[in-house]
């Protein structure tokens, strides 16, 4: 049987922030161990989904990790824009979260 979870869902946080003006973080925080271990077991934050959500190449995602002190699972991607340059609509970084706001995984 197939179990369809949504990330809305199961964290307790999803945010994004600056990593500094060329980088962006996503912070994924989890309600609950048991939820952070089967996202970490099997690899459901992968960089090619952040590439894909982002419509960024890969290689612009710099890292995805797991970060256990704080059931979190942390990815930074190079910003598309520098924070404060030219064009640029989000100086704290603070509002590119949206896409992760809809993902649905098949468990």
């Amino acid at each position: 049987m197939i179990l369809k979870i949504r990330l809305i869902d199961t964290a307790e946080v999803i945010r994004s922030k600056n990593s500094g003006p060329y980088e962006l973080t996503f912070d994924i925080i989890f309600k609950d161990w048991d939820t952070f271990k089967l996202f970490c077991d099997k690899k459901l934050i992968r960089k090619e989904l952040i590439a894909r959500l982002y419509n960024i190449p890969e290689e612009k995602v710099i890292s995805v990790i797991e970060f256990k002190p704080a059931k979190a699972i942390k990815a930074t991607i190079v910003r598309p824009i520098a924070s404060g340059g030219l064009g640029e609509t989000d100086v704290y970084g603070a509002q590119q979260h949206a896409p992760l706001l809809s993902l649905e995984f098949d468990i």
